[in-house]
């Protein structure tokens, strides 16, 4: 299999489990532009406990089964498709906290055709 290197961007979104947009959940709803717009990936992450810009501790202990637990959405792609990706952002994203870094990648695997 091939070794592919190169640079990135990498794409982070924090926002709550129960955040919605356009009658889904917001995660689902940026996932699924993600794949819309040809981004190489997406993957969610479910946090424990967190908590953000309210101060209001999020935990996933038994006695409060129906918390609003944190979600982290990581893309990464090349700095063309996230670009692309950002203005749907602004429109989703109405309380959270989104971080754009540069990264070194390596992939193990497949080149995708035309990317």
């Amino acid at each position: 299999m091939p070794k592919i290197t190169g640079t990135a961007k990498r794409l982070r979104i924090y926002i709550g489990e129960r955040d919605r947009y356009a009658g889904k959940t917001l995660y689902q709803a940026i996932v699924e532009k993600a794949k819309e717009l040809d981004l190489a990936g997406a993957t969610v992450f479910r946090g424990l406990m967190g908590y953000g810009a309210n101060s209001r501790i999020h935990t996933a202990s038994i006695v409060d089964l129906s918390s609003d637990l944190p979600v982290l959405v990581e893309i990464v792609d090349s700095e063309e498709y996230i670009n692309k990706f950002l203005p749907f952002l602004d429109q989703m994203v109405q309380e959270g906290l989104v971080i754009l870094d540069d990264i070194e990648v390596i992939k193990y695997g497949k080149k995708q055709p035309g990317r």
